[in-house]
């Protein structure tokens, strides 16, 4: 359902190649130094607008959902070492790899760090499905920013886990461990603006 605003809203919006047609009014502005395009539909009879839900930024300045992009490169290194021990006959060592590389390659095709303007939430598919609760220690996969207490990303070169630890699921603290399945810099770009700077990890 579309929120609807007073007319007089506009005065606060400074616009750029603005049509009126009756009902409908084509709006470009900036607003906290961030540029927004939206479209505006007026209703008459009410002297109200409507804002179209699908606009990713708000008026009031909320930052956009990030969901950065996935990487494959652990799971093609993993299968790559398995198929290397398996050559040479080290058929052991190369089942375990081999299964964590497949496993890896499954979960970066369908995992999404959903990173919104509270919180961060894990969830699955294209379409950004519910992940459920956590396997290891239930609760929601969505943990707000604010109760983060540290996080790292080790390897910043080759980025192989990130790490963080928030005080949302109980208030001693709780470790979250996760393979960098997504692109390193993006994550670490926003876990930075979202979470705050890390202690001793950082992009290369």
């Amino acid at each position: 359902m579309m929120a609807s605003a007073p007319l007089s809203t506009l005065c606060l919006l400074p616009s750029q190649n603005r049509e009126v047609n009756g009902y409908v009014m084509n709006l470009r502005s900036s607003f906290y130094g961030k540029v927004i395009a939206n479209q505006i539909h007026i209703k008459k009879e009410t002297g109200s607008i409507r804002r179209d839900p699908f606009v990713a930024a708000s008026v009031l300045g909320r930052r956009k959902t990030v969901v950065p992009e996935p990487d494959y490169r652990i799971p093609v290194v993993l299968l790559g070492l398995a198929g290397g021990l398996a050559y040479t006959n080290n058929l052991l060592p190369a089942a375990p790899a081999g299964l964590l590389g497949l496993l890896l390659l499954f979960q970066t095709t369908r995992v999404k760090f959903v990173f919104d303007d509270k919180a961060l939430e894990v969830k699955v598919g294209e379409q950004l499905q519910e992940s459920g609760e956590n396997v290891f220690v239930g609760g929601k996969n969505r943990w707000k920013y604010s109760t983060f207490v540290n996080w790292e990303l080790w390897w910043p070169n080759f980025p192989i886990l990130v790490y963080f630890k928030e005080t949302q699921t109980k208030p001693e603290g709780q470790v979250h461990f996760f393979p960098v399945i997504f692109n390193g810099k993006q994550l670490y770009d926003v876990m930075v603006e979202r979470a705050g700077p890390s202690k001793t990890s950082g992009p290369k």
